[in-house]
């Protein structure tokens, strides 16, 4: 009896502890550091793409699905927020979005690396010197700085001659 309780009481830390973060929450960026002292490596510039997702944002999240809900446009656009949806079980997941005049979908996978949730998305484009198509990758990284301290980096995949480039958010939970 009393080694299946240490045994069961083994299974259930070990199942603790490899349970999924749950990234749920209303989210707002937190400011820009203050500038670098001379001789500190500087910070991220002001302006930079960040997340892509803006600020604020909403996530909702259970076993199957991870959901982010990005407020971009204002009231007088007459848009509802932009709303994605991503499967936590790795299997492909398309996001249909209007931005302007035009429809746009993307393509996109989920997966787990230990506490921290990969999300990597195609996104279609034209290259606008030759009209031909292409698309990029971006790739989010999710993960829990604690409860209330979302950080999310951000990888860019390189496009039209240009460098990957690779920003990070810090975000505050509501």
């Amino acid at each position: 009896m009393l080694v299946a309780a240490i045994a069961l009481s083994g299974w259930l830390a070990t199942g603790a502890a490899s349970q999924a973060p749950d990234f749920s929450g209303a989210w707002t960026v937190e400011a820009a550091p203050a500038p670098a002292a001379p001789g500190a490596p500087a910070a991220a510039a002001r302006g930079d793409m960040g997340s892509g997702w803006g600020s604020p944002l909403t996530i909702t999240q259970d076993a199957k699905q991870l959901v982010v809900v990005q407020t971009l446009f204002g009231r007088g656009d007459m848009q509802p927020p932009l709303r994605y949806i991503y499967a936590l079980d790795g299997t492909e997941t398309r996001n249909t979005v209007m931005i302007g005049h035009a429809a746009q979908t993307r393509v996109s996978r989920a997966a787990w690396d230990g506490q921290t949730l990969q999300v990597t998305t195609s996104y279609p484009a034209v290259d606008p010197e030759s009209g031909k198509p292409f698309t990029t990758e971006v790739t989010h990284r999710l993960s829990l700085a604690s409860p209330t301290s979302l950080v999310i980096e951000v990888t860019r995949g390189a496009a039209l001659g240009g460098q990957a480039t690779t920003t990070r958010a810090v975000y505050k939970k509501n």
